[in-house]
């Protein structure tokens, strides 16, 4: 299977000021992962083990202080449209209805204005939200921005979607229903996602795999499998299995492998 991501021995360093002094912490050592193309992986760590530093480095936002990140073979070298993020926070702009947020990508890679509307209906009605084109951001649920932001983000094409905690701020019913959507979204188009949690149960319930990561400085010291196969109309949470597989991930946060070459997935 051709890898989609490739990130080979990346290390991030930053520099922070502290009455006057300056100081160097590393967020991220030693941190290798291969991502197939059209995989869902979730990644799982303590607060602060660098997690979010890893989606910045794939995004574009942020150049490793060492190592490489190679994007179906490309280098990446800073943000473009082949990747496009989803963060915990919404980011819409309040004065632009649902339809001008999603439009806001295409935009900036030039899409004329006709073709530009009917794309972001098209991933409107994707994200189950047709009907809603003329609202505006403060007419929203939680859960209907974030799905406005989905669609942004897929509006665009990207090979890869990145996925910072974005279901984290919403309350726990809403959080299962985009689960089960972004599921289903991720069945349509095939994307590659890289979903970044803190919570084991939703790591398990969507990933293929599980990418675990140590504390601070982080790297990927185990990946599981997640071989479910849920039965139509039932919770798939309540399987044995699930509780096996959560119980995994759980005990490698407790207790991460040794250091180990590159973790495929």
């Amino acid at each position: 299977m051709t890898a989609a991501l490739h990130v080979a021995g990346v290390r991030k360093d930053f520099v922070v000021r502290n009455q006057g002094a300056s100081a160097r912490f590393t967020a991220v050592q030693d941190l290798d992962l291969v991502v197939p193309d059209g995989q869902f992986l979730t990644v799982v760590g303590p607060s602060g083990c660098g997690k979010s530093t890893l989606l910045d480095l794939v995004a574009g936002l942020t150049a490793p202080t060492a190592g490489r990140i190679l994007l179906h073979g490309a280098p990446v070298t800073g943000p473009a449209t082949d990747r496009a993020v989803v963060f915990q926070q919404y980011a819409l702009l309040p004065w632009r209805t649902a339809r001008k947020n999603v439009e806001l990508g295409l935009e900036s890679i030039g899409v004329p204005r006709r073709q530009r509307a009917r794309l972001a209906d098209e991933h409107l009605h994707l994200v189950g939200l047709t009907g809603f084109e003329d609202r505006y951001p403060h007419e929203l649920s939680g859960g209907m921005k974030q799905r406005v932001a989905i669609a942004r983000a897929l509006a665009v094409d990207p090979r890869v979607l990145l996925m910072d905690e974005p279901f984290a701020a919403l309350d726990a019913q809403t959080r299962e229903s985009l689960q089960e959507e972004l599921l289903r979204i991720w069945r349509a188009t095939g994307k590659t996602v890289v979903f970044i949690t803190h919570g084991i149960d939703e790591a398990v319930y969507l990933g293929q795999r599980v990418a675990v990561m140590t504390p601070r400085p982080g790297r990927i010291s185990d990946v599981i499998d997640i071989d479910l196969d849920p039965v139509p109309g039932q919770d798939v949470r309540s399987d044995p299995a699930f509780g096996r597989l959560r119980h995994r991930v759980w005990s490698a946060l407790q207790h991460p492998a040794p250091d180990r070459e590159v973790a495929h997935v």
